[in-house]
Order: structure tokens, then sequence, then C-alpha cells
């Protein structure tokens, strides 16, 4: 499916839909590259096999102890200074 980037601002939810089902879906512009919209599945994938003791080691970081109370009073202060309840 070719469509214009304006028909592609007016339809974009048939565009979407028409990606989720396969289609190759192309954006023109005039005097502009076409844009190609693609479904791009996630990289993520469940480890196997043995879980290794310390393999995360570097890989995530603790806060210091500063950095936690100033985390805790950040918090105090969204939640304190923020009203419970808004009017319209």
């Amino acid at each position: 499916m070719k469509v214009s980037a304006q028909y592609a601002e007016e339809h974009f939810a048939d565009i979407l839909h028409a990606a989720d089902n396969g289609e190759e879906v192309e954006i023109a512009r005039p005097d502009r590259p076409t844009y190609r919209l693609e479904i791009v599945k996630p990289t993520f994938q469940k480890p196997t096999g043995k879980r290794i003791l310390g393999a995360g080691r570097g890989k995530i970081v603790v806060p210091s102890w500063e950095e936690w109370k100033a985390m805790d009073k950040e918090t105090e202060r969204e939640m304190l200074d923020v009203p419970f309840i808004t009017y319209r």
C-alpha cells in the first residue's frame, strides 16, 4: 500500500491496521524520501540454561545513601505539592 502523507495523517489507524496484518505500507511526500512502516519484533529473549551467580555484576547500580535520601525528598515534594483533588 502506497499512500500520501496527507492520507496517512487522516487515516493513521487504518494504516496501522494494514501494517499489523503484514501489508507493506509506504508513505510518500512530494520532493522527500518515502517512508516505509514495518513491524519490529522485540529483541528480548528469555534466558535459557543454568543461572550463573554473579553474571549481572556491573549491570545494576545501587544508589548511595545520599541519593536514596534525595529521591525520597523529591518523591515527598511531588506528592505534597500537588493538590489531591483538582476541580475543572
